[in-house]
């Protein structure tokens, strides 16, 4: 559920170090010995700056699926392509089941996609920052 509240910058940019921060932590762990990991906190860094993004906007999403409409919603807004949707979508679901059902991801999934995953955050900083001037 989409609901208008008033929009709040210091929440946003409060959302963007903490997306900083575990980017830099990130930095210092071996990615390919912890996937799963990885892979929470990569979501985590683009939830995180969507839900800065939402912040700057004045926009709250809440309730089942809440997550899923971020993607949707931040994909739509700044225009980010169909490929680049699923592929949020799709790390949505394996933090899901990492989470609730003990699923593990591959070394050679982060390997394969860590530049992808990067590009989005980088794209997702860049326009935070620019709504943050």
């Amino acid at each position: 559920m989409i609901i208008k509240v008033q929009p709040d910058k210091q929440k946003a940019k409060s959302l963007k170090d903490i997306a900083i921060i575990t980017s830099e932590r990130l930095k210092e762990t071996d990615k390919e010995k912890y996937p799963s990991n990885t892979l929470t906190d990569y979501y985590d860094i683009i939830r995180k700056l969507m839900e800065a993004l939402n912040s700057l906007e004045g926009i709250k999403i809440k309730g089942e699926g809440a997550h899923q409409q971020i993607i949707d919603y931040i994909c739509d807004k700044y225009e980010f392509n169909a490929s680049t949707r699923l592929f949020i979508q799709e790390m949505r679901d394996y933090r899901n089941r990492i989470s609730y059902e003990g699923f593990s991801i591959k070394a050679n999934y982060i390997e394969a996609n860590a530049k992808r995953i990067e590009e989005i955050i980088i794209k997702l900083r860049k326009l935070v920052n620019e709504k943050l001037k």
